[in-house]
C-alpha cells in the first residue's frame, strides 16, 4: 500500500515534544492520551504509514516514570458500548488494555468510573473490578458541565470526587473509547492535587483533529465522522486565534472545557501556562505527512466507510438517523459519495449481473474481485476464496474446495445443528482450505496469499453475518456493505 506517513520522524518528533513538556511541571503531569494507545486503527488508516502501537512504543520510553489510570463512563457501561473495531464492550476492553498494559511491563494504578450518578450497572462493574484486585474510583456527573466553572472548580464539583491515588511522577490517562471523560478526570486531579499540595501540570497527547491541518481537510473530517455518534464537531480554536493570530484546528470539547482549565490553573499557579486548548497538545502527526494526496485518498475511504457503518447500525437499532445524516454531511463536504467507493461500485455490479448478493473487494495493486453467493458459499466466503487464487495465481476456473467436501459440512450445519443457512461462512472456508492444504499445492499456495489481504479494501450488498465481519476484521479486510439484511 502506498505510505502517506513517516511513522518514524514521528516517534522521534513526537518523544522529544512529550519530554518537553513533563519538564515543564514540577511535581507530578497528568497526560490524557486520546484515542486508542496502542491499536490506533483509525489512525493507520486515514494516515498510511502509521503504526497502530506508536504512541504505545512512546510511552515505553518512559516506563519507569509512568504509570496509566485507565477511564469508563458508567453511560458506555450501562449501554453496553462497543468498539467498532474489536467489536468487544467497553468494560470488557478496559481489562484487556489492562492485561496488555501490564505485559509489557506497564504500571496500571486504577480505573475511574466517570458520569456516575448510581448507575448499577456501574456498581456492579466496580465490585467485580475490585474482586480482582483493581482499585476503582467514582468520578461524578456535575449540573451544568462544563461551563458552570463556579460549581466545577469547587469541593460540591471536582472536590465531589474521589481522589484517585498515583505513586509516579508521569500519570498516563487513556480510555476504550472517546467521550470516556478523560479530560475532567485530568482537570478533577489537578483540583484534588492542589488541596494536598502537590503541584501538577496537564498535556494533552490527542491525535485528531490535527490542529494544522486545514479545518475541512479529509484527515479532520474524517475524525468528525469517527466520533458522530458524540456529535464532536471540529472549530477553528477562537483562544488561539486571539492570542497569537494564528489559525488552528481543535474541536468543541476541548474548547468548551478550556474556560475551566483556565480557572483552574490560575486556582493554582496564579495564571494559566496555556493561551489556547491548542496549546495543551503535544501532536505532531501533521508534520509527519509525507504525502497529503495518499492521506487524503484514505480519509475519504474511511468517511465513507463509516458511513456504511452507521447505516447498518442503524438497521441494527445501534445507533440514531443523527449520526447517519451527520456522515452524509461530512461525505458533502469532503466532496465525495459512496460512489467513489470502487469496491461499491463493483459489488452492485455485479449484484445486478447475478440477479443475487455479491461482494467485490480491491487488492493491493488496483485489482478488483469479485464473488456472488452460490448454493454451496456466502458471498464472503467466494470472496475470500477468489481473491486468494488470483493472489497466488491459481486460475479462477479451479476449484479449491470440492463440492463432495462443502456437502458433508451443510449437512452437520442444517440437520445436526439446526441452522437456517447451510452455506459455508467464511471461517469453515478457511479452515476446510487448510485441511485441503495437508495435500493440495493449491491449497497451500492461497493460504500463503491471505497475508496479502491486510489493508485491502471490500464492499458487500448485503450485511454480514458476525462471523463473517469478525473474519475480515482478522484479516485486516476494510469491508463495508450496503444495510440490506440477509433473507
Amino acid at each position: 500500500m502506498k505510505q502517506g506517513f513517516d511513522n518514524e520522524k514521528y516517534l522521534k518528533m513526537q518523544s522529544d515534544h512529550i519530554k518537553e513538556r513533563i519538564g515543564h511541571f514540577g511535581d507530578k503531569l497528568y497526560l490524557e492520551f486520546g484515542g486508542k494507545l496502542f491499536d490506533d486503527f483509525h489512525a493507520s488508516r486515514v494516515l498510511p504509514g502509521f503504526q497502530p502501537d506508536s504512541k504505545l512504543r512512546m510511552l515505553m520510553h518512559l516506563k519507569d516514570e509512568a504509570e496509566i489510570v485507565i477511564v469508563i463512563s458508567a453511560r458506555d457501561i450501562e449501554k453496553n458500548k462497543v468498539r467498532g473495531d474489536l467489536g468487544i464492550t467497553y468494560d470488557v476492553d478496559v481489562l484487556r488494555l489492562r492485561e496488555a498494559f501490564m505485559d509489557r511491563g506497564l504500571m496500571v494504578g486504577s480505573v475511574v468510573i466517570t458520569h456516575f450518578n448510581g448507575q448499577s450497572s456501574a456498581i456492579a462493574y466496580r465490585e467485580r473490578l475490585e474482586r480482582m484486585g483493581i482499585a476503582v474510583y467514582y468520578h461524578y456527573t456535575i449540573e451544568g458541565y462544563p461551563t458552570n466553572v463556579a460549581l466545577i472548580d469547587s469541593d460540591d464539583g471536582f472536590g465531589r470526587n474521589d481522589y484517585v491515588k498515583t505513586s509516579r511522577p508521569l500519570v498516563v490517562i487513556t480510555a476504550p473509547g472517546p467521550g470516556s471523560g478523560k479530560m475532567a478526570v485530568c482537570l478533577s486531579q489537578l483540583y484534588q492535587e492542589n488541596k494536598r499540595g502537590v503541584k501538577a501540570g496537564y498535556a494533552k497527547f490527542e491525535t485528531f483533529p490535527i490542529w494544522n491541518l486545514p479545518l475541512k481537510h479529509p484527515v479532520n473530517i474524517a475524525y468528525e465522522a469517527a466520533t458522530a455518534d458524540l456529535n464532536d464537531v471540529n472549530m477553528i480554536d477562537p483562544f488561539h486565534l486571539e492570542a497569537y493570530g494564528k489559525t488552528t484546528v481543535n474541536y468543541n470539547r476541548d474548547i468548551e472545557i478550556f474556560p475551566v482549565l483556565n480557572a483552574i490553573f490560575e486556582g493554582i499557579y496564579g495564571e494559566n501556562p496555556y493561551k489556547s486548548p491548542t496549546d495543551m497538545g503535544v501532536n505532531m502527526a501533521g508534520n509527519c505527512i509525507c504525502d497529503d494526496d495518499v492521506c487524503c485518498q484514505a480519509s475519504k475511504d474511511e468517511i465513507i466507510r463509516r458511513y456504511y457503518t452507521a447505516l447498518c447500525n442503524l438497521a441494527d437499532g445501534k445507533s440514531s438517523e443523527n449520526e447517519v445524516n451527520k456522515i452524509a454531511l461530512l461525505m458533502k463536504q469532503a466532496k465525495i459519495s459512496t460512489q467513489d467507493r470502487r469496491t461499491t461500485v463493483a459489488a452492485h455490479q455485479r449484484q445486478e449481473q447475478e440477479q443475487c448478493a455479491a461482494s467485490a473487494i480491491e487488492l493491493a495493486d488496483g485489482t478488483i474481485i469479485t464473488a456472488h453467493v452460490s448454493a454451496l458459499l456466502g458471498s464472503s466466503a467466494a470472496l475470500i476464496l477468489n481473491a486468494l487464487k488470483h493472489l497466488a495465481g491459481i486460475d479462477h476456473s479451479v476449484k479449491l474446495i470440492p463440492q463432495e467436501m462443502i456437502e458433508p459440512i451443510q449437512r452437520t450445519k442444517v440437520e445436526l445443528l439446526h441452522g437456517h443457512n447451510p452455506r459455508l461462512h467464511s471461517d469453515e472456508t478457511l479452515v476446510a482450505l487448510s485441511m485441503l492444504s495437508l495435500h493440495d499445492d493449491n491449497c497451500r499456495r492461497a493460504l500463503a496469499a491471505i497475508p496479502q489481504l491486510q489493508g485491502c479494501q471490500g464492499h458487500a450488498t448485503e450485511m454480514l453475518s458476525e462471523v463473517d465481519r469478525k473474519i475480515f476484521k482478522k484479516l485486516g479486510i476494510g469491508m463495508t456493505s450496503d444495510p440490506v439484511k440477509k433473507k
